[in-house]
């Protein structure tokens, strides 16, 4: 079992560790929009955005490192009577087919690295869904306790620029119990097609 494995292991073992229920906002905001067909959720956890795909029709493909987390995600599917392919995984094993899926999410996991991977992945109008933990001034309180953890400011839109940006923002949000630095990306796969600009920078 890898470092990383047991590491998640002990936090999703633990009851009073717990992720959100709702899925990613700007998902959920714009799921009306997005290609039906197939979804990959990385680093899924307990299922927040596989659950809410799979409830709208998606083939969904949930792959995450630990164990329990998948375990309690399975829990979750069979209480709300989806399927989903669960797949206990790290990005360092996991190799997604290219041009496989319609949707591509990720939440609270720093994956940079595995970007290009991703984004080959999505097929021709594809659309990544991403956000994560930011640098931030702002006394937050939900969130890796090092910044080594957290990206700086347009880390996640210049790792995207050669996706068409659908949207684009950085704030302070509320997460679980608490108040968030978060960067949040919607891009699509326009396999060459112009770019676009993000959408103004909203507040709460």
């Amino acid at each position: 079992m890898t470092d990383d494995r047991s590491r998640w292991n002990e936090k999703y073992d633990d009851p009073e560790f717990e992720l959100p229920d709702d899925p990613i906002p700007e998902l959920e905001r714009r799921i009306e929009t997005l290609p039906d067909g197939r979804a990959l959720d990385v680093a899924t956890g307990t299922g927040r955005n596989a659950l809410y795909l799979a409830e709208r029709g998606y083939d969904v493909d949930a792959v995450d490192v630990s164990d329990e987390a998948l375990e309690r995600a399975r829990k979750r599917a069979t209480e709300r009577n989806v399927d989903v392919d669960w797949i206990r995984a790290d990005l360092e094993e996991f190799e997604p087919e290219p041009g496989t899926y319609d949707v591509i999410t990720v939440s609270f996991f720093a994956a940079l690295e595995h970007l290009p991977e991703l984004k080959e992945a999505l097929a021709p109008g594809g659309v990544l869904v991403y956000e994560h933990h930011l640098r931030s001034a702002d006394d937050v309180e939900i969130g890796p306790s090092s910044d080594r953890y957290r990206y700086r400011s347009n880390d996640l839109l210049r790792a995207c620029l050669d996706l068409t940006i659908l949207h684009y923002e950085e704030r302070v949000r509320t997460v679980t119990d608490g108040s968030a630095a978060v960067a949040t990306v919607v891009a699509r796969n326009s396999r060459g097609g112009a770019q676009s600009y993000p959408d103004p920078e909203r507040n709460e």
